[in-house]
């Protein structure tokens, strides 16, 4: 090697020996300042769920975790369930009040509050869980939510899904309209207000009072959710009768509800992260919760004696026709819950028939009914 070359390599060494310097100096010195600029924050969470209740409660669980995860730990979510911090429908309040950052719940428990929010997790004879998500993410669900928290200082958005629910457990058989006449039942949102019309007496109750009220005779029935949550609540244990099809809830929406300031005052990256982890429980949470509710279906009836048993035609047929006739009404309540009808029912006009053609028939050409 000649003496040119030779300097030449010297030369280019010590500037790669320089430049790899200069990285791992800037390494050195970068990491502690992202660390220092970076405070951990902490929020609370609170829920309207039982410890770790399977489906919503897993869910509320799992989005707080993400969120650590996600952020490297800088962002960390303590969990309260229902009645740790405030009673399970005192949640909405909370936030607002910024008792905490944010809730897990779901939309129908603020009925009384603002009779639209029910929109948001299921109306009777309403969008399946896919059709929903279509409604929030594309036809302008979404803002009329946003709209309607507003004055509450609340930021609402999908936080999982429980699915397509079942009618409810009942102690006693349903044969006829009559049957309904006195019945003390659990049914939130508008499908408690068709069962008044034919004669029952809706009972609001939390998830957490409910098998109590069940087995104490405070209640003749209740619905909840799907196989997978009910019988962790252990209903079949008091009532064999277990009625489908899920009418008043076809969906199954999670909701979190973030106090607004709060939200918007997050870095932006860390804002992405927990709105992105709630929006990732939508289809995580929607798969598990079909996949537990068969599992659990044939194990109520296999193991736990339970009949599943379909409304009589002359209550499905009542139902259908009041719920209309409930919906109809609802619209007329005040301007803001008349364009969230309309706007509901312009998406289910919309997406109806094509899961009809795609779904629907599909589903009868699999089991050989043409």
């Amino acid at each position: 090697m000649s003496e040119r070359d030779t300097d030449k390599k010297i030369r280019l060494n010590r500037r790669a020996l320089l430049g790899g310097s200069a990285v791992i100096g800037a390494s050195a010195i970068a990491a502690p300042a992202v660390a220092q600029t970076k405070d951990t924050i902490a929020w609370k969470m609170v829920t309207s769920w039982p410890k770790n209740l399977p489906g919503p409660g897993v869910t509320a669980r799992r989005i707080a975790d993400q969120v650590e995860k996600m952020s490297g730990g800088l962002f960390k979510i303590r969990l309260y369930a229902a009645g740790e911090l405030v009673p399970a429908l005192g949640v909405f309040d909370a936030v607002s009040a910024g008792t905490a950052q944010m809730a897990h719940t779901a939309s129908f428990f603020w009925q009384g509050k603002i009779p639209a929010s029910v929109f948001f997790t299921a109306i009777p004879f309403g969008l399946l869980p896919h059709e929903h998500i279509s409604w929030i993410e594309r036809g302008g669900g979404q803002a009329l939510w946003d709209e309607l928290y507003a004055p509450f200082g609340l930021k609402p958005v999908m936080a999982g899904n429980t699915g397509v629910q079942m009618g409810g457990w009942y102690k006693k058989d349903l044969n006829s309209l009559a049957d309904l006449n006195g019945l003390k039942i659990r049914m939130p949102g508008l499908g408690g207000e068709v069962m008044r019309r034919l004669g029952a007496t809706p009972v609001g109750l939390p998830p957490g009072e409910l098998f109590q009220a069940l087995q104490s005779g405070v209640l003749d029935a209740t619905e909840f959710l799907g196989p997978w949550s009910d019988r962790a609540m252990g209903f079949h244990k008091v009532a064999k009768s277990y009625y489908t099809p899920g009418f008043h809830e076809p969906n199954g929406t999670g909701e979190a509800i973030f106090n607004k300031e709060a939200l918007e005052a997050l870095p932006e990256d860390l804002r992405a992260i927990v709105l992105e982890a709630c929006r990732a429980e939508n289809g995580r949470a929607l798969a598990e919760s079909d996949w537990e509710n068969a599992g659990n279906l044939r194990l109520l009836q296999e193991e736990d004696g339970v009949a599943i048993k379909p409304y009589p035609d002359e209550i499905m047929t009542a139902l259908r026709e009041t719920a209309a006739e409930v919906l109809l009404e609802f619209a007329e309540k005040d301007e803001l819950s008349k364009r969230i009808y309309e706007s509901h029912s312009a998406a289910k006009a919309r997406l109806a028939p094509w899961s009809d053609v795609a779904m629907r028939r599909f589903m009868r050409a699999r089991d050989g009914n043409t």
